[in-house]
């Protein structure tokens, strides 16, 4: 009965931009509307005969998504880096830089190791690296 009366009210589109508003009620919407994905996802991977055939075409999505990210970032360093000519960045610029620097190093190492051994967890200090801690 609840659940037919939140559905009824967040009919009405003033209330369900209100209830959205709520930073906790659109957390348990958007974990639900997860969680029903990924129900529906492992019921169709369970069941579906075309599974095997969709999983081979995610995987090759997911490599061609990686490759396109090192393709992207080499190109758009190929035009950045340039625009240094003539131009020597200051103390802060520069230690910016490495920091960036430092994090693509630890990403590409990531990426290596993902490659090579098919562990693609990424480790606490990377994590914390990339999050700028």
């Amino acid at each position: 009965m609840a659940t037919t009366a939140a559905t009824n009210l967040l009919r009405r589109p003033g209330v369900a931009f209100r209830t959205m508003s709520d930073d906790t009620a659109r957390f348990q919407v958007n974990h639900a509307q997860n969680e029903r994905s990924r129900q529906a996802r492992a019921h169709f991977e369970d069941t579906s005969s075309v599974a095997p055939a969709v999983k081979k075409i995610h995987r090759t999505v997911e490599f061609l998504d990686l490759v396109t990210a090192c393709h992207s970032f080499v190109a758009a360093v190929g035009r950045a880096v340039p625009g240094l000519r003539d131009r020597t960045l200051g103390e802060d610029e520069a230690t910016i830089v490495h920091q960036n620097v430092a994090k693509v190093r630890a990403t590409l190492d990531w990426i290596e190791t993902a490659v090579d051994t098919g562990k693609v967890d990424m480790d606490d200090e990377l994590a914390r690296m990339l999050r700028g801690e």
